[in-house]
């Protein structure tokens, strides 16, 4: 324990206020910790230490390390930590945000959603004159609930969905452009792409089953207004005692998955990726820049009227520009036709058809449902976004 001594001897001799000493008092804090340093110091042999005052100085330093209580690396863990914390708290709030703000917006537009699908599948005579005949004649032979159907499927699938679809999105910007606060058209643009390709993991069966779900009315009406239609044009018809019941999405993916295996619930995904890509590639750019101009100086985000403006906006915007591939999506995605209506082996066979049987003007079909629906859709999910829903839950089970 001699070494000791030496250092204690040295440190009365030097003085405490030597301005040297305390620089290296100072830098030894902010990189060491009392374990470290006593470790160092007892572990090294009596050789370790010279005879020259410099390295005296050193020791003393390392001593007056070892006496700091709280030195600077544990402040610096702990500041860590909490950034880590936060990230995990900002990830579970945007999820928490998309699942809500995905909820609340199917419940406001479904009705829409459901006559949009049924506009866009006519073939030939029209059953339906346009969105509010179709919703008038849907309550008038389906009820009220009516207008719902398929309404469960998105209701269960919707939270993970918009969740993915915005945590993706905002995770992919923060990854790509070095300063968020810069506005990077290309690296927005790369951002919606990678979202909507995320997305499509969720997207894509649940569609497929709404649809079904949806269009089942349209189908009926077909069946009830052609005396000579043959069995296979009624909707998932699998008896007799089953063929007056109502499809159900369970019925339905079970007969898929038995019949076709997992990628029967993933018809359609090559469509879905044609539409939901573009889709994201419009929206989610538009929507920053015009969200943007209405940022506030002092809270330093926009407000939710703002918000929910622009996300309206850039919504109908994108949702018009894809139009086409929605139409050809649902075409493809729909298994029970009826009675002298097409079948499609394909994107290409599905286009094809179309243009040479039905005109340009069948690929803008439900077009303005669709800007009716996804307009207000993700002006509320931008809405809930911003106001932080998400982070006020969380706060609560702090």
């Amino acid at each position: 324990m001699g070494w000791r001594r030496t250092v204690s001897a040295g440190t009365r001799r030097e003085g405490l206020n030597s301005d040297k000493t305390q620089g290296q008092n100072s830098s030894c804090r902010q990189h060491c910790t009392p374990a470290s340093a006593l470790n160092s110091l007892e572990t090294q042999p009596l050789s370790f230490i010279p005879e020259k005052a410099e390295s005296r100085s050193f020791l003393k330093a390392a001593a007056a390390c070892v006496r700091a209580p709280q030195p600077a690396s544990w402040e610096l863990s702990w500041m860590i930590a909490r950034r880590m914390s936060s990230q995990d708290l900002s990830i579970s709030a945007k999820l928490i945000n998309g699942g809500i703000a995905g909820l609340v917006g199917v419940t406001c537009v479904f009705p829409i959603d459901l006559a949009k699908t049924r506009l866009q599948n006519q073939q030939g005579k029209d059953v339906y004159k346009g969105m509010t005949d179709c919703l008038m004649k849907t309550a008038r032979a389906e009820g009220f609930l009516g207008m719902y159907r398929g309404a469960a499927v998105n209701l269960t699938l919707v939270t993970p969905e918009k969740a993915i679809k915005l945590a993706a999105n905002d995770f992919l910007r923060q990854l790509l452009m070095q300063d968020g606060t810069q506005r990077n058209l290309k690296m927005e643009m790369l951002a919606g792409c990678g979202a909507g390709i995320c997305q499509v993991v969720i997207t894509c069966p649940m569609e497929m089953l709404k649809i079904q779900l949806q269009d089942a009315g349209r189908l009926a009406v077909c069946h009830q207004a052609s005396a000579s239609a043959t069995p296979t044009s009624r909707p998932y018809s699998t008896g007799s005692t089953s063929t007056h019941r109502p499809p159900s999405a369970t019925l339905i993916a079970r007969e898929l998955l038995r019949t076709q295996g997992i990628s029967g619930l993933y018809r359609g995904l090559g469509a879905t990726l044609l539409r939901d890509i573009p889709f994201s590639i419009i929206y989610f750019p538009l929507f920053a820049n015009l969200n943007q101009l209405g940022v506030s100086e002092l809270t330093g985000k926009a407000s939710f009227t703002h918000s929910f403006v622009a996300g309206c906006v850039a919504g109908s915007v994108a949702a018009v520009a894809v139009t086409p591939l929605d139409v050809l999506k649902t075409r493809i995605q729909t298994l029970k036709k009826g009675l002298g209506e097409d079948t499609y082996s394909g994107v290409m066979d599905c286009a094809r058809k179309l243009w040479t049987q039905e005109g340009a003007a069948a690929f803008m079909k439900g077009a303005g449902c669709r800007a009716l629906v996804i307009a207000p859709l993700f002006g509320i999910a931008q809405g809930v976004y911003f106001i932080g829903i998400g982070e006020r839950i969380l706060k609560c089970f702090e």
